[in-house]
């Protein structure tokens, strides 16, 4: 079931937090949506899932509209907000029974079952919420999400909290339910998303600055070479002041942004030698990763 996003606006006072946005998500794909904080990611899948209606704009679950059929629409939908809103004095089991009497499952003990082993919280399923550690509150979010077996499942930042074993788990678990679901996340974990997703989804102030498969995005984002010098002596960025961007990327190398290779290379050496420095290595790269885009759009478009 595919999601469809037309025109999507949304103010608060004079803050425009959507802009006027439009996308498509088809079924079986998983797709990164990403930004920094406050740029409108959580308020698109708040009026995604029919939590909060837009000023203007359209949102299609499959073919029903969001805003015509709420209800309908949260019968698709698995919604795994943020703030991952939990009754901490009710038992894990208890809770998720509860959510599948809300949905109206038939089949509510194995669905609670179900959803427990799938995102592993059987050695914590006789606990209290409230007992549990942030990560394993997490999963009883996400369990929650899957328990009515949805078609869509929006995701915001599910894997917050977790350590990186259970990252692993949850980034596994996202992976197989996207080949037969639709699947939006958010994450600032952002290899995670290069990890999980074929797409990305790039939002700043309220405005797409990237739509594209992950590989060309990576492929046709180019931006500043960099040079990367290695010294056999502890050498200090400041050395090398004389270029805009310098970054130690331990004690003995450097970073440099270079926009001229060939004379940079001259500069460099030329330092090296003034300062008593010895070269062990000098190379060029310009792969850029999933990170240095983010970065580059929304500054981009912050300036």
């Amino acid at each position: 079931m595919s999601i469809s996003i037309s025109n999507l606006t949304k103010t608060y006072g004079t803050q425009k937090a959507v802009n006027d946005i439009s996308f498509s998500v088809s079924k079986g794909a998983i797709v990164g949506f990403l930004g920094p904080n406050g740029a409108g990611k959580s308020t698109t899948m708040k009026i995604i899932t029919g939590y909060l209606n837009p000023d203007s704009g359209t949102v299609l679950v499959g073919d029903t509209n969001v805003l015509e059929q709420p209800l309908a629409t949260k019968k698709k939908i698995g919604y795994l907000p943020e703030s991952n809103p939990l009754y901490y004095d009710m038992y894990v089991r208890e809770y998720l029974g509860f959510i599948a009497d809300v949905h109206q499952l038939s089949n509510k003990k194995e669905a609670v079952e179900k959803a427990i082993t799938r995102v592993g919280l059987s050695p914590e399923s006789s606990k209290k919420i409230g007992q549990l550690s942030k990560g394993y509150k997490q999963r009883v979010g996400l369990a929650a999400a899957l328990i009515h077996d949805p078609e869509v499942l929006i995701l915001d930042e599910p894997t917050t909290g977790l350590d990186p074993n259970q990252i692993i788990e949850i980034r596994e678990v996202i992976k197989q339910l996207g080949e037969n679901k639709t699947v939006l996340f958010s994450s600032h974990i952002l290899q995670e998303v290069e990890a999980i997703c074929d797409r990305v989804i790039i939002i700043n102030k309220g405005n797409i600055v990237a739509d594209s498969n992950l590989s060309n995005l990576l492929k046709d984002s180019k931006g500043e070479d960099r040079i990367v010098v290695r010294f056999k002596e502890a050498t200090a960025p400041a050395v090398f002041s004389m270029f805009a961007d310098v970054k130690a990327l331990d004690e003995y190398a450097l970073s440099i942004a270079t926009t001229n290779a060939d004379a940079d290379r001259r500069t460099i050496m030329e330092t090296a030698i003034s300062q008593q420095l010895n070269i062990v290595s000098l190379s060029q790269e310009a792969d850029r990763s999933l990170e240095d885009i983010f970065r580059s759009l929304t500054q981009k478009a912050s300036s």
